[in-house]
């Protein structure tokens, strides 16, 4: 018999000649038919195929039962064994809140040879019917759905459970919860992440002595944006440690006020996946004490942690600039002119280029305005696209930056104090629906 001819097949034929190949469970039995027929399960399959077979030969059914444990499942499939495993799974997680769960099998390579043994037997193609691990995923996953109350899911569950087949073993792995906000950074020389020290690689120590340019902290700031908002949101959600994703950053001497910059902060094992954001931000901002401040705060799905990192976003800025001589209000205005919509083309700053790699690129500013508080300080606000490196734009960076403030107007210029007044996304915000986990919100 060849695949190809199955559907003229007599069905009882094909099902009688596979309880004798050996003690057959219903379940595999009725997993060689499992893309006839809907709405019944494998078992169901292959009990009414077992009964119709005694009927059709006049035999007791009791003739046609296995008299031990199925030579293709070893006893995987009984109701009793996938009832277990499902209990097991949800003892795994029962510390736990979760709302979705997806459930694997880890079946042994024997089980899967026994499969194809069992269809080349009776003359199948390997992939007839369904395979042992598909069975299993199924049945136990419908039953840990009742014992929890989850819902399973396809893409990126809650948790996902696996089942050793091979050692008898549950996993499970509990995925990240994710929190999404904007922060302002309301005080200079704050990074947004923990910065190691530099001198003793962040570990506190030099030579067995305590490190002097970190006293020992291991950082080279006592605290981060991360540090200050981080924390809060980790003991909320009872997890195990805590990641902060920021839509690029600022410079750690530069404020960031305002729109405020996109964050995420992801929750490794939560123990409470939900949160109230409405409770959640204000305890954060008592926490952060006035150095850091987040709004918009909402649950997330995990990809906004790549929508932030990725997305093309225009920054707005503020800078106080200091000239090295005297500057005329009217060239002033023109080189402001002559810089609103430009292109810019420039090498990677000298203040960076020890981590970054040296290259050419072109960004554009969008608006530029400003005024001069004197003929050698002027405060500029400037909306430019996503990678502009402002600094260089007001000093030239030795002719790095063309064209610059600095050439335009023939004197050196320098920023003393910089802030970022808003991020966001070039062609669409960064908040979109379809990336929060709590959709009715707002």
């Amino acid at each position: 018999m060849t695949d190809d001819a199955r559907p003229t097949d007599d069905v009882l034929d094909l099902a009688r000649r596979a309880v004798e190949t050996g003690p057959l469970c219903d379940p595999c039995l009725g997993r060689l038919f499992a893309e006839r027929s809907f709405g019944l399960t494998n078992r169901e399959r292959g009990r009414s195929l077992r009964v119709a077979v005694a009927l059709a030969d006049d035999r007791p059914v009791a003739d046609l039962e296995p008299d031990e444990s199925c030579w293709v499942c070893e006893g995987e499939s009984t109701e009793e064994r996938v009832q277990e495993w499902a209990e097991r799974a949800a003892y795994a997680v029962d510390d736990y809140d979760f709302e979705t769960f997806q459930v694997g099998t880890r079946v042994p390579p024997l089980f899967e040879e026994n499969d194809a043994l069992l269809r080349e037997d009776l003359g199948l193609a390997d992939d007839t019917g369904e395979a042992l691990k598909a069975e299993l995923n199924r049945e136990v996953g419908k039953r840990f759905g009742r014992e929890t109350g989850a819902e399973v899911e396809f893409g990126r569950p809650d948790v996902q459970i696996t089942l050793n087949l091979g050692d008898d073993t549950v996993d499970a792995q509990v995925n990240s919860a994710f929190v999404y906000g904007r922060y302002r950074k309301l005080e200079r020389d704050i990074p947004q992440t923990k910065w190691p020290c530099n001198d003793c690689n962040g570990t506190g120590l030099i030579r067995g002595e305590i490190c002097e340019g970190c006293d020992g902290s291991g950082y080279r700031y006592d605290e981060s944006v991360e540090q200050l908002t981080a924390p809060v949101v980790l003991e909320a959600m009872d997890g195990e440690s805590a990641t902060f994703h920021g839509a690029g950053r600022e410079d750690v001497d530069a404020l960031m006020l305002e729109g405020g910059r996109p964050f995420v902060i992801e929750i490794d094992e939560p123990r409470e996946r939900t949160v109230d954001a409405a409770t959640l931000q204000p305890e954060i901002n008592e926490f952060a004490d006035g150095k850091v401040e987040v709004t918009d705060l909402r649950q997330a799905t995990h990809e906004m942690v790549e929508r932030v990192k990725e997305l093309d976003a225009s920054k707005t800025y503020r800078m106080e600039i200091e000239f090295g001589e005297a500057v005329d209000p009217t060239d002033f205005e023109a080189a402001l002119d002559e810089l609103d919509g430009v292109t810019v083309e420039q090498r990677t700053p000298q203040r960076v280029d020890h981590r970054r790699a040296d290259i050419e690129r072109t960004r554009d500013v969008y608006d530029i305005e400003g005024e001069l508080e004197d003929d050698r300080h002027a405060t500029v606000e400037l909306h430019g696209e996503g990678g502009l490196y402002v600094k260089e734009l007001v000093s030239s960076d030795e002719g790095r930056t063309e064209p610059s403030l600095a050439g335009l107007l023939g004197v050196d210029a320098e920023v003393t104090a910089l802030d970022v007044l808003d991020v966001q996304g070039e062609d669409e915000p960064f908040a979109k629906e379809e990336f929060f986990r709590d959709r009715n919100a707002n």
